[in-house]
């Protein structure tokens, strides 16, 4: 069991602490029974000095305790978060295309806290007053079973209010959580280089000022319902403390008055009851915050309860020196039924819950793709070419996994990509996409993500076959220079070029080129062109073609149409049907250059 060491000295401070709290009444007492009427000096130094010894012990063992419990709850938020972040790592590309960044960080951080607290806090809490409790209740009974009885009358009142209050603070807790995780989704995306861009060219600043003021202002008014509520219930355990504290006291000195007891076994009694009352109002209102972190604790194993949809086979392929051969067999796929964290809100949502199809049985399928076949041989450069939703990069999304086909099969060198092990497939294949992500790190970090162990020779050599060595060496850092958040320190052309660099230091069999050569200047484009022409070179191409001269060096075009394969051949070829890639190269082609037919 993890933490057994810390959570066993935890259990024992709470023991020893709760029980030496319980000695000062009764110090007390004997010194007002005893001492002080026999006249002992020595007996009231004693009772003095361990008054004073009491709070000093506690103090140690509190530190002691404070240090195991921290222990714990940190370790708790490190493993909780490691197992969050590893399995939604795990998550096809689909989860993460129907979920906003900002509901992610927010199950990382304030869920995962939340549910930190519920362990470490609310548990000692809780342990802490059972102990207190239950010991106070031995010695008030040994002292006077009457009043000790008395004192328990408003007990069901504590627990009924508990009941009541836990509710509705439960409820509170999970729209705050929900809420914050909309404020911090809208947070994420405007303050992010793209969405402030985005902002700023369309003037909407005060619009999202707006936008942020209403998601700030339900955190806020939720927040203040909290803790309204939190302090009407407070109220209520003192009003109920002070109710049964009045009547034990009110029939205490009755017995005293009739000589049943003494002066210092009520004085004692009453220490005893802030004993009792104390963690009796600790226990209720630790039972209040265990019901609203159990939300926390939701929200977080419903994200650990999604299941993985690419998944790794038990017998896995673990792949050599890949061939490059490709092979769409009869490939059928619909984005329909990827979804989001929209798809694990179970507890206490209407809606989606598990099982629960929707109207989606009802509802005809969006096919992405619909039975695509086609081949690929070693070494051969393929164009995909086809209007916009035809399945081209559908198509170069299954490849590497980022999908699984929900008909047919994507196979490499014979293998079906469901039965090859995910690093060595994903060590095998090298993408390049239209739009380049890099991290806010150095140039050669981000080089480096493709192979870590690149020696600073490898990243040069790539660099210059990239077409980008002279443009980096050239900034006064080199490639330590930082590049800025998702690469906007550096241009279009020059951001693909290190993104060219970055797959040829992987050095995988087979590419995937979306070519973003279309908005890029002259210059830029003929430079990422010449660098495509050496990283193509004896390897297996798949490309997204949106130039003629990409279509023109193919070795096969096939043209994509409404998820289907509806022509395959060579430029000439195609011309010559005068089918749909004719049309196409008559309207998007044909222009680049006036190159005709005979092309």
């Amino acid at each position: 069991m993890a933490y057994k060491r810390e959570m066993t000295v935890v259990l024992v401070t709470i023991v020893i602490i709760s029980l030496l709290s319980l000695l000062p009444p009764l110090l007390i007492g004997d010194l007002i029974d005893n001492a002080i009427p026999n006249e002992n000096l020595g007996r009231v130094t004693l009772l003095g000095i361990g008054m004073v010894l009491v709070p000093l012990l506690n103090g140690g063992l509190g530190v002691l305790q404070r240090w195991a419990s921290a222990t714990i709850g940190e370790g708790i938020i490190f493993d909780l978060r490691c197992q969050l972040f590893g399995h939604l790592q795990r998550m096809s590309l689909g989860f993460f295309t129907a979920t906003r960044t900002g509901e992610l960080m927010s199950r990382l951080n304030n869920d995962v806290v939340g549910a930190q607290q519920a362990v470490t806090g609310t548990f000692v809490t809780l342990a802490s007053n059972l102990v207190s409790v239950s010991a106070t209740l031995i010695i008030m009974l040994f002292l006077e079973w009457r009043l000790t009885l008395l004192a328990l009358v408003i007990l069901p009142l504590f627990i009924g209010i508990s009941r009541r209050v836990g509710r509705m603070l439960r409820t509170v807790r999970r729209r705050q959580l929900e809420q914050n995780a909309e404020m911090n989704a809208l947070m994420q995306e405007t303050l992010g280089v793209s969405g402030a861009l985005l902002v700023k060219l369309f003037g909407r600043t005060k619009d999202e000022d707006h936008r942020f003021e209403q998601r700030a202002g339900s955190v806020r008014d939720l927040g203040i319902r909290q803790a309204t509520i939190g302090r009407w219930f407070f109220m209520a355990l003192g009003v109920m403390s002070a109710l049964g504290t009045a009547v034990v006291f009110w029939i205490g000195a009755f017995l005293v008055i009739n000589g049943d007891i003494t002066i210092g076994v009520i004085v004692t009694m009453s220490f005893y009851l802030n004993n009792l009352y104390g963690p009796l109002s600790g226990l209720t209102n630790a039972r209040v915050e265990f019901a609203t972190s159990l939300v926390s604790f939701e929200r977080v194993f419903e994200v650990l309860d999604l299941e993985h949809d690419i998944v790794e086979a038990e017998d896995a392929v673990v792949l050599g020196d890949v061939a490059g051969s490709v092979y769409f067999d009869h490939v059928w796929f619909s984005y329909a039924g990827h979804q989001g964290l929209q798809a694990v809100r179970r507890y206490g949502w209407s809606g989606v819950t598990d099982g629960d199809d929707g109207a989606s049985a009802e509802q005809p399928v969006t096919w992405a793709l619909q039975d695509v076949s086609f081949e690929v041989n070693p070494g051969e450069m393929v164009a995909l070419v086809g209007p916009s939703g035809a399945g081209k990069t559908t198509s170069t999304y299954l490849l590497p996994r980022l999908y699984d086909t929900d008909r047919g099969a994507v196979r490499v060198d014979g293998h079906d990509v469901r039965s090859i092990a995910l690093e060595s497939l994903a060590d095998s294949i090298g993408v390049v996409t239209q739009e380049t992500y890099l991290f806010h790190d150095t140039i050669a970090a981000n080089l480096r993500y493709a192979r870590p162990d690149a020696t600073d020779e490898d990243l040069r050599k790539a660099a210059a076959t990239a077409n980008i060595a002279e443009m980096i060496e050239g900034l006064p850092d080199g490639y330590d220079t930082v590049v800025g958040e998702r690469g906007y320190r550096l241009s279009g052309g020059e951001k693909q070029r290190i993104a060219i660099a970055r797959v040829i230091l992987k050095d995988p069999g087979i590419l995937i080129l979306d070519e973003a050569t279309s908005h890029l200047d002259a210059h830029a484009e003929a430079l990422i062109q010449e660098a495509l022409e050496r990283v193509l070179e004896g390897r297996t191409a798949l490309v997204i073609a949106h130039r003629l001269s990409t279509i023109l060096a193919a070795d096969r075009i096939l043209v994509l149409a409404e998820g289907r394969l509806v022509e395959s051949g060579s430029h000439r070829e195609l011309v010559e049907v005068n089918g749909l890639y004719s049309s196409l190269y008559r309207t998007q082609f044909a222009t680049e250059g006036n190159i005709g037919v005979e092309a």
